[in-house]
């Protein structure tokens, strides 16, 4: 018989001390491990990982087997795994009914159990005794089942349980928005049963989804139908809102120890690695001690200041939980096993010592690790004086399970028994691993023959829709409702995916569906029942958004392929070319990069090869095919007409445009396949399904066309334009008569608020009797009107008529559900509250929509505008987090006020006309506008005429700079201002301040830059003539509503020079106010078109312009700058970096803070701590209660001064603290110091609202008249009493 070695020995002890601590508690019957000897049931995630050291230890005797006895011993080992995964999946199964329940509430009354009764496996106490609600603990059931089918264990024996799984993963695939008791249980820390989104939930959630997708639960014994499947997307969701988390682990926890799972075994979820550290280093810096780490920071359990007879705790209580929080061991286990998998060897040595160091020796020598280590009563004092000096006693469970089988795990692999590998056979330890760069492949289709010919006029070879086959393309609302199928189980009563809208990464797959391959287009194209769709600037723009985070976000193998569509709606005004924004954008992806992406342009058939490709195994049909689905009916209709007929010759061709139209028999055929798409609300359903009978088969109501109906002048109609309303003899509205007036009307506005008022007086389906009885319904005509009015691009007129029908805003609740998940509060409507409605929990649709009605106080407008707004921010939030860093309430209503007041400053209106001219902006516009609000960037506002036949003024918002030229315009400015700059510095000699600039026959170089002027402007549009009189050379310019403009002269002459033709207005550019046509502010030479200087013009540098414009400019652009500035961050709540923290100091210097009435009381500080989210949404409440944005920013520095003055020795500064008396002490001193130096009453006029002076509102923070100076004054007298004596004397 074989000696037995030294491993071998070494393992046999780490099985006597797994078979002792773990495995003698494991229950016969059912397989589940108690918590403990005093708790019998059965957590989930206790046993998950209680169970991990018994399954790292088999896999270590199966890789180190001396002898057989150790193959037997692996295998009983691996199956004791095996019956606890099987015992806690009979408990689950057991509450199918809250899973299925839960995917459509997310209600913690429907949530899975947290712990079963160890013997039975049935549940143990009431779904509202205990906070069950723990996405984490599912979540780690399924990632460790993941792993250890990948390890070669068989788990899962039937499809049952499989489709039960598909479910599970539906159960946590919402885990980023939904707020939970986290892995402690108790939800906020103050214990009071308070949900809150958990980063650890999250991460945990994220491993899960990740290690299940496309993993065969049936392991090597598989098939397709043993397959789960996870979208892409959902995932993606976790990793940004885990990542906008961390380092915070929850808005009442600024850090957490449970957050190492996270970041590193088991779930490896985060994949920025600095990230990772930094994470990692807070929770050592501010929870680790000498026995361990604290949970979190104020945790009081088991603490000696805690109640033992009381389950919450009060807030102000927390304070007395600082500095004892009892320290857990099981952190340190964790931190072993870190060092392990990063190849740390000195923190695998240094925190293995320090765990031997505070294990409990058993008996037989058994090393145990305890729960937790709790401060002495009778030293509870010592330790608050000194913290982490008084020796601690162990109590709670012994051993933890839980922190026993991670230290067992540890020392398997920290002594070479395990790899890392073994343990994680799905790879998750190499998340930080840099990604190769993702090539995005996108396929343009024509949607008809007429589109493909106009493209092809502009050198774009495409393929029509029908040209493609037998690659199926179909809309991403069919893909929405073919996943809702997955993982439906009559038996089971599960129904499957609940229905969503499916994002980017998931239509960039192919797909094998029943034996075909099948493209999805991209959802926001299926965006038809909203306006966004109709402004071909915005669909460019959501394609750009879709590439840079298909860039950043694409993790599978193969690579993404967009199917984009070009539609009839995108094409120009003529109908007969491609609009000039798309064909820009069709270019730059035959250039090969957009959007921050790199791209590569072909057919779909090019790209079968290197594509991401998925089966839906499940789509195919099985015995049970359920014949009432509409979706399966709607595939059948599709690919039954598209498919060789039996009775067809042999020698058919397969493919080609004739096939795909000959395929389709019958009318009734065809259209039962419509009815079929109309009944899944497939809009355009022309291009995917061809045929001309749809057009003729839809009704179009007829309202009465005008001559005029074009003439529509933006300004000198209203919203709401006041009409003489028609009055029968009873004195009431007389309807017939508005109908009558509807036939004559001239205007598509009049028409629009005519039927609102029949809309209002007798509702949507009254019919009009218009042309016949009983004629049109109110409804219909709205429609049309919409459809016209959309066709004319009046976007007032189409937000009101949207408005009206209460057009559903695609994705508005996953938008607002992804602002509240990056942890951001909203409030829509105006402050002060009651009016400004806040929110901070995801609603329903229809909740959402009468809340912002409400807010709105039924302003139509209003409404569909905040709606729209709030969808911007989404998109904004999902590629650029950082506009919203340290903001943590986003006021909508405050934001669509800026964007007002930020247009009437621009083309210096009234607020009536800045209101309309918002109103007026394209949607691309409109988000263009709000990111420079948010990212605090300068832009310009462009006027321009939009056609030759229409009067309507556009506005555009346009980025100072040459942003939006194409490259040759681009190249072509910077050759001029290069030639130009040449010819300036061989004049410099000869030219003085005043004298005009003249062409004289020889200036060949000069003539030739302005001719690639010429070529510049023409490719904007405009066509330009030079006449040279004299010595000078002057420009006619004719184009889009050229006439009437002025000439413009360069040299000598007369004629002052005009503006008009596409003015800019700048902000906040220092003394350029109206640059003329030219429109050269982006580069460093400006044809200077000045009003003042009517007789000459000058070719100038920036420096020369700004000096000869200081006197006429600088006030301007300088005046009003730093109110602007202080109302913009007043409205978008953004304070100084470290600034809640600053308060927190303040307060525990005082009693309270008081703004307008409202206390901050101090108490606020025993209940949180600094870095709370928790605290600042607090304080930002209190400051919101300000409805004056300036006037709120005003008292943000004020606070900011006291900050300054806590900083010094001093204990206290006060009782409770009038915040606005210091700020309007520091008003006084600055009116009586202004009037003394002889300002006018003019000039210090105040706010009536506030009291302020308009020039205080105006003046820069610091320098000798700074609001700063002021401010920091009054502080100083303010609390002049509890200075030191001796501290600095105030001049």
């Amino acid at each position: 018989m074989r000696s037995r070695s030294n491993s071998g020995v070494r393992l046999d002890g780490y099985g006597r001390l797994v078979q002792q601590t773990i495995l003698r508690h494991q229950d016969a019957v059912t397989g589940l491990l108690p918590a403990s000897a005093d708790h019998r049931d059965a957590w989930v995630r206790d046993n998950v990982y209680g169970i991990l050291a018994v399954w790292g230890l088999g896999l270590a005797y199966r890789k180190n087997a001396d002898r057989d006895e150790d193959k037997a011993k692996a295998y009983e080992l691996e199956q004791s795994v095996v019956k606890l995964m099987r015992g806690l999946l009979q408990c689950m199964m057991r509450q199918v009914d809250k899973v299925e329940a839960f995917k459509y509430s997310q209600s913690t009354r429907d949530c899975l159990h947290a712990k079963y009764n160890t013997h039975t496996c049935a549940t143990v106490v009431g779904d509202h005794e205990w906070g069950h609600l723990q996405m984490d603990a599912t979540s780690l059931y399924l990632l460790m089942l993941a792993q250890m089918t990948a390890s070669g264990l068989h788990i899962i024996h039937s499809l049952d349980e499989v489709n039960f799984i598909q479910n599970l993963v539906f159960y946590i695939e919402a885990a980023y928005k939904t707020a939970d008791f986290g892995i402690w249980e108790r939800g906020d820390k103050t214990n009071q049963g308070i949900t809150e989104l958990n980063a650890s939930s999250v991460g945990m959630a994220k491993a899960a989804l990740e290690a299940l997708d496309e993993l065969d639960l049936f392991g090597a014994k598989g098939g397709p139908q043993s397959v789960i499947r996870v979208l892409s997307d959902e995932v993606q969701h976790c990793q940004s809102i885990l990542h906008s988390m961390l380092p915070r682990a929850s808005t009442s926890k600024e850090v957490d120890a449970s957050v190492l799972s996270v970041i590193s075994y088991p779930a490896f979820a985060v994949e920025d690695s600095e990230l990772v550290e930094i994470t990692k280093q807070e929770i050592i810096t501010k929870l680790q001690g000498r026995y361990g780490c604290c949970r979190f920071l104020r945790d009081g359990y088991r603490t000696p200041k805690e109640d033992p007879n009381r389950l919450y705790y009060e807030p102000a209580e927390l304070k007395l939980f600082e500095n004892i929080e009892c320290e857990w061991p099981l952190f340190w286990a964790y931190l072993i096993i870190d060092g392990i998998f990063s190849g740390n060897m000195e923190q695998v040595q240094e925190y293995r010592e320090a765990l031997e160091g505070v294990l409990i020796k058993g008996k037989n020598g058994l090393r145990l690790v305890p729960e937790l280590y709790s401060v002495p009563p009778d030293k509870v004092d010592e330790e608050y004086r000194n913290p982490h000096t008084v020796d601690r006693i162990p109590m709670g469970k012994l051993p933890l399970m839980w922190g026993q089988s991670l230290y067992i795990l540890g020392c398997l692999m920290a002594e070479g028994f395990l790899a890392p590998g073994e343990i994680d056979p799905l790879n998750r330890r190499f998340a930080t691993v840099p990604k190769p760069d993702v090539v995005v492949q996108v396929c343009i289709l024509a949607e008809t023959e007429g589109i493909k010919a106009a493209l092809r006029k502009e050198d774009i070879d495409v393929e029509t829709v029908a040209d493609v086959y037998p690659i199926r393309v179909q809309p991403a609302r069919i893909l929405s409702h073919i996943y809702a199928r997955l993982g439906r189980n009559k038996q089971m009563c599960l129904t499957g995916r609940p229905y969503r809208h499916m994002g980017v990464l998931g239509t960039s797959k192919l797909y094998n569906i029943r034996k075909n391959i099948f493209t999805f287009t991209p959802q926001f194209i299926d965006q038809q029942q909203f306006y966004l769709a109709l402004d071909n600037k915005m669909i460019v723009e959501m394609l750009r958004t879709d590439l840079s985070y298909l860039c950043s976000r694409w993790r599978m193998t193969g690579q993404p392929t967009i199917t984009f569509p070009i539609s009839h709606t995108m094409l120009d005004e003529t109908g007969s070319s491609v609009h000039p924004t798309v064909l820009a954008m069709l270019r730059k992806l035959q250039d090969g990069y957009f959007g921050g992406a790199r791209i590569q342009t072909g057919k779909l058939s090019e790209f079968l090869t290197t594509s991401c490709r998925t089966h839906l195994s499940f789509m195919d049909p099985g015995p049970e095919a359920d014949t009432y689905d509409e979706v399966a009916q709607y595939l059948d209709h599709l690919l039954q007409r598209t498919v060789p007929q039996s009775n067809l010759p042999p020698t058919a061709q397969r493919g080609g445009l004739s096939r795909f139209r000959a395929a389709v028999h019958t009318t009734r055929d065809l259209m039962s396949l419509a009815s079929k798409a109309k009944d899944l609300h497939v809009q355009n359903v022309g291009m995917y399904v061809p045929s001309k009978i749809f057009q003729a088969s839809q009704q179009s109501v007829k309202l009465l066309s005008s001559p005029h109906q074009h003439d529509v002048d933006g300004k000198s109609h209203a919203l709401h334009a006041e009409m003489n309303l028609p009055r029968d003899e009873d004195g009431n509205v007389d309807c017939k008569a508005l109908v009558d007036q509807l036939r004559i009307c001239p205007t598509l506005q009049e028409q629009a608020d005519i039927l609102y008022m029949l809309h209002i007086l007798k509702g949507p389906e009254w019919h009009t009797g218009l042309d016949s009885e009983p004629g049109p319904t109110v409804k219909e005509l709205l429609t049309e009107l919409y459809v016209r009015v959309g066709d004319t691009r009046q976007w007032a007129l189409i937000r009101y008529i949207s408005g009206i029908l209460k057009k559903k805003v695609e994705a508005l609740d996953e938008a607002c559900t992804d602002l509240l998940s990056h942890q951001k509060h909203l409030t829509v409507g105006l402050p002060p509250e009651p009016r400004e409605k806040t929110i901070s929990a995801p609603i329903p649709y229809e909740e959402l929509v009468c809340l912002i009605d409400e807010a709105s106080e039924k302003n139509l407008s209003v409404s569909i505008l905040t709606q729209e707004i709030m969808v911007y921010l989404a998109m904004c939030m999902r590629t650029q987090p950082t506009l919203f860093a340290e903001m943590f309430r986003i006021r909508i209503g405050l934001i669509i006020q800026v964007m007002a007041t930020e247009l009437a400053h621009s083309l210096r209106c009234s607020a009536g006309e800045a209101t309309e001219n918002l109103m007026n902006l394209s949607p691309s516009d409109m988000k263009n506008l709000l990111y420079h609000i948010l990212s605090g960037k300068e832009f310009g506002v462009e006027r321009s005429v939009r056609s030759v036949d229409s009067s309507v003024t556009t506005i555009s918002i346009c980025e100072v700079g040459a942003v939006g030229a194409t490259k040759p315009e681009r190249a072509g400015i910077v050759r001029l201002k290069s030639e130009i700059k040449q010819q300036l510095d061989k004049r410099r000699q000869s030219l003085t301040g005043s004298k005009p600039l003249s062409l004289q026959s020889g200036d060949t170089d000069l003539k030739s830059s302005l001719v690639t002027c010429v070529c510049w402007l023409h490719a904007r549009g405009l066509s330009c003539l030079w006449l040279q009189k004299g010595a000078v050379l002057w420009g006619v310019l004719q184009g889009a509503g050229a006439a009437g403009w002025p000439l413009l002269g360069v040299g000598g002459g007369s004629s002052a020079l005009g503006t008009r033709l596409g003015e800019h207005k700048l902000l906040g550019s220092s003394g350029l106010h109206s640059c003329g046509v030219f429109n050269f502010a982006a580069v460093s030479v400006v044809l200077v078109l000045s009003a003042q200087s009517a007789g000459h013009a000058e070719l100038l540098g920036k420096g020369s312009f700004s000096r000869m414009l200081e006197d006429q400019g600088s006030k301007d652009s300088r005046q009003g700058q730093w109110q602007r500035r202080r109302r913009l961050d007043g409205a978008l709540n953004r304070v100084p970096v470290g600034f809640y923290q600053n308060v927190w100091k303040v307060l525990q210097k005082c009693h309270g803070l008081s703004v307008e009435g409202f206390v901050l009381p101090s108490s606020t500080t025993r209940e949180m701590t600094p870095g709370e989210m928790k605290f600042a949404v607090h304080v930002e409440s209190v400051l919101n209660r300000v409805p004056q944005p300036e006037y709120r920013q005003l008292l943000v520095e004020a606070i900011l001064v006291l900050t300054m003055l806590v900083d010094m020795e001093v204990h206290t500064i006060g009782g409770i603290i009038a915040v606005e008396k210091i700020l309007h002490t520091a008003n006084n001193l600055f009116y009586e110091e202004q009037k003394a130096l002889g300002a006018d009453d003019h000039m210090l006029e105040r706010d009536p609202t506030t009291g302020i002076c308009s020039l205080l509102y105006d003046s820069a923070p610091s320098g000798r008249f700074g609001t700063m100076t002021y401010l920091s004054k009054s502080a100083a007298m303010y609390v002049y009493d509890f200075l030191p004596t001796d501290g600095c004397s105030m001049q």
